[in-house]
C-alpha cells in the first residue's frame, strides 16, 4: 500500500523553543494513524504543519508524494475537524455540509449530490433541514465529518474532536468513528491525549513526548512491549517502581522489594507492572514467575474495572492488581493476605 504522507525530519521552532524536533514518519493511503501525547508535547503544532497553518523550520513534508512547501492550507488535499467543530449555526445540516462545495463554485445538482451522498455514509439522511443546535453532540460530530469528507481530502485531520463530549458519548463515537473510516477509506490521523481513543480506533499510534516520537507501533504492540519508560507509564495502568540495585539477576526496588529476573544487558532504573499480569494463588508447577506476598488494603468496585489495592509484604510497596472477578475475587476481603505470581517476561525494565 502507498504512503499518502511522508514526514521527513520536521522540526517546529519558535524562538528558542523546539516544538516538533526531528520527527519522521509515513502514514499508509487508507489507514488510522493517531498521534497520542499530554499537552505541550507537539502533537498540534505537527497536526498544523501537516495542514499548512504553520510553517516547519527543517524537514520536508510530501502529500501524495509532492512537496508541500509553498503549498498554502487551502490549496492542499487536507482537511480538519476541530474539537469544538465550528459548525456554522445559522445554517441547517445541508447547508453546513455544503458550504465549501459551494465556495468551489461547483454546480449546484452535484454539490445536492455529493451532499446527499456523504449524509446518507455519515447516518444522516432525513437531518437535512434541522439547525445543528437542536442536534445531540454524536449528530454534530457526524455534520462536522461529512462537512469535511464531502470536499474528497486525501486525509482528514481530527484535533481532539471527541474532547468536549461526555463519556458515554465518546465511548459510542470512538465505535462510529472507526467504522465510518473503514467503509470510507479516507486516511484519518487524528490527535489526542486520550490512550484509550488511540488504541480502540487506530491503525498505527505514535506516542509523542517533547517533541519527538518515543515510539511508532501498532496498539497492541504499544500496550504489551512499550519501548520506554514513558510509554510504559503513559499508555495503560502500571504499577511503576524505582530500581536501585541490579546484581546476579536480582531487581532490588527503592523501598528494598527483590524480584529475580534474567539477566539483562543494562542497569535498569525503572520497573513496570501492568495490573492484570498478576496470578492469584500460582500453582507450583509453573515456572519463570516471580510470586509475591502481599496484603489487601482496599477493594475497588468498580464493575468490570474493579481492581485490588495491596501492599507488598517484605516493602511496603503499593500495587494496583486487576483480576478475574470468579469465586475466588469475590471471597476476598479487606485485610487478607494474597499470594501473586507475575511471568518474568511480564517484568518491564527500562535503564531510561
Amino acid at each position: 500500500m502507498s504512503n499518502v504522507l511522508e514526514i521527513k525530519n520536521v522540526t517546529k521552532k519558535f524562538g528558542d523553543f523546539t516544538a516538533v524536533d526531528s520527527v519522521s514518519f509515513d502514514v499508509e493511503d487508507g489507514g488510522f494513524f493517531s498521534i497520542l501525547g499530554g499537552s505541550g508535547c507537539g502533537k498540534t503544532t505537527l497536526l498544523r504543519m501537516i495542514a499548512g497553518f504553520e510553517k516547519e523550520t527543517e524537514g520536508e513534508l510530501l502529500i501524495r508524494g509532492e512537496s508541500m512547501k509553498g503549498i498554502p492550507p487551502e490549496k492542499r488535499a487536507v482537511n480538519i475537524v476541530f474539537q469544538n467543530l465550528a459548525l456554522f449555526p445559522m445554517m441547517n445540516v445541508e447547508k453546513n455540509v455544503a458550504f465549501g462545495l459551494q465556495r468551489q463554485k461547483i454546480a449546484k445538482p452535484e454539490v445536492q449530490n455529493r451532499v446527499t451522498e456523504m449524509l446518507e455514509r455519515v447516518g444522516l439522511i432525513g437531518f437535512e433541514k434541522k439547525n445543528v443546535d437542536d442536534l445531540s453532540g454524536g449528530q454534530r460530530q457526524r455534520v462536522a465529518i461529512a462537512r469535511s469528507l464531502v470536499l474528497r481530502p486525501s486525509i482528514l485531520l481530527l484535533d481532539e474532536p471527541l474532547g468536549a463530549l461526555d463519556r458515554k458519548l465518546r465511548e459510542h463515537m470512538k465505535i462510529e468513528l472507526k467504522v465510518l473510516q473503514k467503509e470510507i477509506g479516507t486516511t484519518f490521523i487524528y490527535i489526542t491525549h486520550d490512550q484509550s481513543e488511540a488504541l480502540v480506533m487506530s491503525d498505527k499510534v505514535a506516542v509523542m513526548n517533547e517533541g519527538r516520537f518515543e515510539q511508532l507501533d501498532t496498539p497492541k504492540n504499544l500496550y504489551k512491549n512499550p519501548a520506554t519508560s514513558f510509554v510504559a507509564g503513559f499508555v495503560g495502568e502500571s504499577n511503576e517502581f524505582d530500581v536501585v540495585n541490579y546484581a546476579n539477576g536480582e531487581l532490588t526496588t527503592k523501598n528494598g522489594c527483590k524480584l529475580t529476573k534474567p539477566i539483562l544487558d543494562f542497569q535498569p532504573r525503572k520497573l513496570f507492572m501492568r495490573p492484570e499480569a498478576f496470578i492469584l494463588n500460582p500453582t507450583e508447577d509453573l515456572v519463570d514467575i516471580e510470586r509475591i506476598s502481599m496484603k489487601i488494603r482496599a477493594i475497588l468496585f468498580d464493575g468490570s474495572n474493579s481492581k485490588i489495592s495491596a501492599i507488598i509484604k517484605q516493602s511496603n510497596d503499593d500495587v494496583l492488581l486487576s483480576l478475574p472477578q470468579n469465586a475466588q475475587f469475590e471471597a476476598l476481603k479487606e485485610g487478607d493476605d494474597l499470594k501473586v505470581g507475575i511471568h518474568h517476561d511480564d517484568l518491564k525494565c527500562y535503564r531510561d
